[in-house]
């Protein structure tokens, strides 16, 4: 069985969420089912040329990079090339992509469409984006063989939504990353960052609205706190927004860009605690990640962060720049400690890739 994967800049170490998801997941799905050929097709110039990685084969397509439209093309010409290499399985990611799931049917292929999330609800997006992403969601429930939320709540939603596709729709989610390193590594990496253990907040995201990390400044601010607040991520191609961060940040806010998986690992295992201001999320990968590193965390109280199932302690109210000061003014996080969290066996990626194996071969 021949599967292509498509919707997303592609893999390996590309910026993003679905990107992370792929690349955590299709290796893990080729090295266990010999019978499963998995081709990714990403876009140029996040990634060029034919590649093999870890089993996948990894190849690109053109795409108007920046703009409006890179998803869309991107994915037409994905589908396209995914027929013509014989595929019997497209696996679309994302509801923008998923705008061209009829195409995809009316040509011959199976199709099954991983939701990440309501992007529609993303501040970056004007009217008419926000619009095609909504009749994307809808042409892609309706018009794929098989559909994978990954959150608990996220299925709720669209089983309602949807009604009549409900029976198609199940839940797989996002897993935790191994990012294991040795104590000799976290200190040369601490100290190439100018930080001490223990002695740092940390947020993980890409700087756009939607992740929060605005009021998050305004907040460490407002708490009077003497550890500073650590940002690992960057905007995709630059932007308003993450100017407007740069300036509204005091000194104490150290911007890293974007932070390799590896150095990430030591940041989360030693950061006093890792904080998630998201207004949206799928099902958030860097929470998973510090949760596999038992760091201390704290979440804003969104759905998607709920679903991890975390005692209330370790949610604030989303947007309420007040309620988090006063959690970062404590001296002590020990009670936002889980290293003793007992969810880790439902985000298992091994477990993941051999529950999405099975949906491919429900297709095939």
């Amino acid at each position: 069985m021949k599967v292509s994967v498509v919707g997303l800049r592609g893999i390996p170490d590309v910026l993003g969420g679905v990107e992370t998801h792929c690349e955590e997941l299709m290796p893990r799905i080729v090295a266990n089912n010999p019978d499963i050929e998995i081709q990714v097709i990403g876009r140029r110039p996040f990634i060029s040329g034919d590649f093999e990685y870890k089993g996948v084969a990894v190849t690109s397509v053109y795409a108007p990079v920046g703009k409006h439209s890179e998803a869309i093309v991107a994915t037409f010409l994905s589908i396209l090339k995914a027929r013509g290499s014989g595929t019997d399985v497209l696996h679309i990611h994302a509801i923008g992509p998923a705008l061209l799931t009829p195409l995809a049917r009316m040509i011959g292929m199976r199709v099954l469409l991983t939701h990440h999330g309501e992007d529609f609800r993303r501040a970056k997006w004007n009217i008419f984006a926000k619009a095609a992403l909504r009749l994307g969601e809808s042409l892609g429930v309706r018009f794929a063989n098989k559909v994978i939320a990954v959150s608990p709540s996220l299925r709720r939603k669209l089983q309602l939504r949807y009604a009549g596709s409900a029976g198609r729709i199940d839940y797989i989610p996002n897993g935790m990353s191994q990012l294991a390193l040795t104590s000799q590594e976290d200190r040369a990496i601490l100290k190439s960052f100018g930080l001490e253990k223990r002695g740092f907040f940390l947020v993980a995201a890409r700087l756009v609205p939607e992740k929060g990390v605005d009021y998050l400044i305004e907040a460490h601010r407002l708490s009077g706190s003497d550890k500073p607040l650590v940002i690992a991520g960057a905007s995709m191609h630059g932007s308003d927004y993450s100017e407007k961060l740069k300036k509204a940040a005091g000194p104490d806010v150290h911007f890293l860009g974007k932070v390799p998986r590896r150095k990430l690992a030591s940041l989360y295992r030693n950061a006093a605690l890792f904080i998630l201001p998201s207004y949206h999320e799928g099902l958030p990968i860097s929470a998973l990640e510090a949760l596999s590193l038992g760091a201390s965390v704290l979440l804003s109280d969104i759905d998607a962060n709920t679903d991890l199932g975390l005692p209330d302690r370790h949610y604030f109210p989303v947007g309420d720049c007040k309620a988090l000061a006063s959690k970062l003014e404590s001296a002590d996080f020990s009670d936002l400690d889980t290293s003793n969290w007992d969810g880790a066996s439902v985000f298992d990626w091994d477990t993941i890739a051999c529950t999405t194996a099975h949906s491919y071969r429900e297709l095939g």
